[in-house]
């Protein structure tokens, strides 16, 4: 596919659970979130995330500083996001979008890079809404009018945010993988912001930084540090690789982390063996609209008759993560339909088991992705059931020799509004409690080991 490769990704939609409500039309920076997300995997020379101007391409800016004995300021070579790094005297002018990297005396070095600090690298529609900044290094700067003793991380809080499973993927994941190491001693500067964000997640923030963030928009200074990253790492949907990321951080890291910073209790499950008296916990996602359980007091019963304690919850967590995050932190076994919340995932104790009830059309290797895999990487236990044709309320809509049964994955090709409308707003589940009873037995058999 020559220098461009593509890559569908559905992503948790924004007219599940994930939305955030009423935010926006109250924040007008928002971007509408389709519920198919299709973002384009560039090269090093990506036409709108991955500029570099002065030289004819990022190849030979490489080959500049190469022969100067030092690597360039930005890394575009990820296809999911452009990093900026530096150390030395770096001025960030908030008020100009621009961050200066003053060359010593005699240096040849001639960049000048232009950043969106949002991990989104090649999705036009959402790079559309994100400041760009020019990154460059120069003999000539401002006068800095305020010092930083500690590093810089530059982070934009536009894009996806609000849907909780971008709050995640885009954002969180990314910025504690960019930012840990610093053990606090850092400093955000946020761009496109988002005040309603930093307050709902002031949690996490704070325990990354121990510093009150500074707003591109409402700042005027011309602020000095030592150290500056420019954009944040991320690969995969809602993963790190563990092989690229700095100090080889993992996503058992980013669970540990997210169970430290809301002051989570279990670490790990309840062995059963060693708690003979103790239920084991499951927690079922409902939903009021849209990829609903029809038969849910059906599921209650088989679970409390393989001997569960079932506790039923609607995933709203707009207002009050520290509330939901202790709820999925007390069980053993997590299960809802695919977008239904799932991201929570996050607050489960190690070895947890997270069961994805896969809706009709075609979406078992998406929901794998988005999920499966982010948790496997977490160090929990991962089932993933694929609802068959009788457990689909599309047979209300449709007959059954229709060929969005015999063959859903060509309704892909009619594009993302299509699959979104059909497989994920109009579809409601009812499992067949027979065929999915041996998912709840092999999820008992995880926490007797």
């Amino acid at each position: 596919m020559g220098n461009r490769a593509f890559l569908v990704s559905i992503c948790a939609p924004i007219v599940g659970e994930e939305k955030q409500s009423g935010q926006a039309a109250e924040h007008k920076h928002k971007v509408t979130l389709p519920t198919v997300s299709n973002y384009t995997i560039h090269d090093v020379e990506d036409t709108e995330n991955a500029k570099q101007q002065g030289v004819n391409s990022v190849q030979a800016v490489e080959v500049q500083v190469q022969v100067q004995g030092s690597k360039p300021l930005c890394d575009f070579s990820n296809f999911r996001a452009n990093v900026c790094e530096m150390r030395g005297d770096v001025r960030i002018h908030t008020s100009a979008s621009s961050v200066l990297f003053m060359e010593p005396a005699g240096s040849q070095r001639d960049e000048v890079w232009k950043i969106k600090p949002y991990p989104r690298k090649g999705d036009e529609f959402c790079l559309s809404h994100i400041t760009e900044l020019t990154v460059k290094s120069s003999k000539v700067a401002p006068e800095c009018t305020e010092y930083h003793d500690v590093p810089a991380v530059v982070f934009s809080l536009t894009g996806y945010t609000g849907n909780l499973f971008h709050d995640f993927t885009d954002v969180l994941v990314p910025l504690f993988t960019t930012a840990s190491e610093f053990d606090g001693e850092v400093q955000f500067l946020i761009t496109d912001m988002a005040l309603w964000w930093t307050i709902k997640y002031h949690t996490v923030l704070q325990k990354l930084s121990k510093y009150p963030v500074i707003d591109f928009s409402k700042d005027s200074q011309v602020h000095c540090f030592k150290h500056a990253i420019v954009g944040t790492h991320a690969y995969m949907e809602f993963t790190i690789d563990s092989s690229k990321a700095p100090h080889n951080l993992s996503m058992v890291d980013f669970n540990r982390f997210m169970r430290g910073a809301y002051s989570l209790g279990r670490d790990s499950v309840t062995v059963l063996g060693e708690h003979p008296k103790v239920k084991p916990r499951l927690l079922i996602i409902k939903r009021h609209r849209t990829r609903m359980f029809l038969n849910l007091d059906e599921i209650i019963a088989m679970a409390e008759e393989l001997g569960f304690e079932v506790v039923i919850d609607e995933a709203n967590v707009s207002s009050d993560i520290s509330r939901f995050a202790a709820l999925v932190n007390s069980v053993d076994v997590m299960m809802g339909v695919h977008g239904a919340g799932l991201t929570n995932c996050v607050f489960l104790p190690r070895n947890a088991t997270l069961i994805q009830i896969v809706p009709w059309g075609g979406l078992d290797w998406i929901s794998r992705t988005d999920f499966g895999n982010p948790a496997e990487l977490m160090g929990l236990r991962y089932k993933q059931y694929s609802i068959a044709v009788d457990e689909s309320s599309l047979t209300d809509q449709y007959p059954r020799d229709h060929d969005i049964f015999k063959n859903p994955i060509s309704f892909h090709q009619r594009g993302f509004d299509f699959i979104r409308q059909t497989f994920m707003d109009k579809q409601n589940v009812k499992l067949d409690c027979r065929r999915f009873r041996p998912i709840l037995l092999e999820a008992l058999d995880n926490l007797n080991p």
